[in-house]
């Protein structure tokens, strides 16, 4: 699963008020991702037996979901279509996960150091960001410290080591699919994000020195 966030953009001015249209959209916004991540818990409930891996992804979309809830909220929220289906469709992909399987097939101690490296990964990004954050791509501020000196989009980069810990976990044909689906997504997110970003100065600075997007030497 994953509740993967808009890491980075332009600063906001904030001299002028929030439309309506803009309080809508936040909301809404809200309102979807934490109806996503009811439907995930609910669904990972009726199968959890007491393992630590459901348990830690759990965890780690509440703290998603508390974020989203107390951020600051902003005037500059894309109103793009593509926009959503891509934010929203990247981070809903991952909660279709599921524990198909009655126990773990896959090699414990292997999955859960990529699980908790990955965990490790995003809450540094989401400390970075605190209330600067959200799903759909909006004036947020550009992020240069922390995790984001190795990768532009260091919680993106978790999430992705996070679901190889869950498959290697919970190996199935559904949950492949799932993932490789949801990153097939997130890709197209990314650069769709960074055609938006790079029109701010204090990004394209940014991403001259951070050179990786999203796995270093890699992509």
């Amino acid at each position: 699963m994953s509740l993967l966030m808009t890491e980075n953009a332009a600063a906001p001015s904030h001299t002028e008020a929030l439309s309506m249209k803009d309080i809508a959209l936040d909301v809404i916004e809200r309102v979807i991702i934490a109806g996503m991540f009811s439907y995930f818990v609910f669904r990972l409930m009726q199968s959890h037996n007491g393992d630590l891996i459901p348990s830690l992804m759990i965890f780690s979309e509440a703290t998603v979901v508390v974020l989203i809830l107390f951020r600051k909220p902003s005037r500059t929220m894309s109103r793009s279509p593509l926009d959503w289906f891509l934010a929203l469709g990247a981070t809903n992909a991952g909660l279709l996960a599921s524990p198909v399987q009655p126990v773990h097939t896959g090699p414990l101690e292997l999955a859960y150091a990529f699980v908790i490296c990955g965990l490790f990964i995003q809450l540094s990004a989401k400390l970075v960001l605190g209330r600067s954050f959200g799903v759909v791509a909006a004036n947020r501020g550009v992020k240069a410290s922390g995790p984001y000196r190795v990768v532009r989009h260091p919680m993106y980069a978790g999430y992705v080591v996070t679901h190889i810990g869950f498959l290697i976990a919970l190996p199935s044909m559904y949950n492949f699919v799932v993932y490789a689906s949801g990153l097939a997504i997130q890709i197209a997110r990314i650069m769709r994000e960074e055609r938006i970003l790079q029109q701010d100065p204090a990004y394209r600075e940014f991403a001259a020195s951070v050179r990786y997007r999203l796995l270093p030497g890699i992509f």
